[in-house]
């Protein structure tokens, strides 16, 4: 099944599939999420290299066991062709209530049926105090009014 908005990309259409990605992300739901991509999919995330549908969905069952209360944001950075790049911040804690907060860059590459085949990310992350959180918003799509990335000084 294609996945809208297909390549190549308008700035537009590049700003909606960063949004449609964020809101899979905030959902997470493996499955779903994993649907987003390839059959033959090809990651890296840090130090890891998750290969194909199966092995994203146990990735990302595993993240979103260990990294509670999940909040991300995500922003277009750049878009060419069936490519793009964007920044992204999201804080979760674990289960000794310490928060994060962590960085990254991830650059996508798509099949022409807006499936993402290529995945390449980087990240950092940071203890932070809860006090010090910034994203406030119920579990799930973060609201339309929320403030992005840049609106937040990130």
């Amino acid at each position: 099944m294609p996945r809208p908005p297909l390549p190549p990309f308008t700035r537009e259409t590049a700003i909606e599939k960063v949004r449609l990605a964020e809101d899979g992300w905030n959902s997470r739901d493996a499955a779903k999420v994993a649907l987003a991509y390839t059959p033959d999919t090809v990651w890296r995330n840090r130090v890891e290299f998750p290969r194909g549908r199966a092995e994203v969905q146990a990735f990302l069952t595993r993240k979103w066991n260990h990294e509670l209360e999940y909040r991300l944001i995500k922003e277009l950075w750049a878009f060419t062709g069936n490519r793009i790049a964007v920044r992204y911040a999201y804080e979760y804690h674990d289960d000794s209530g310490q928060w994060f907060r962590a960085y990254g860059n991830e650059n996508w590459e798509f099949a022409d049926d807006g499936l993402m085949h290529n995945r390449h990310s980087s990240i950092n992350e940071q203890p932070i105090a809860e006090a010090d959180r910034k994203f406030h918003w119920p579990l799930g799509r973060r609201p339309d009014d929320h403030p992005g990335l840049s609106d937040l000084g990130l």
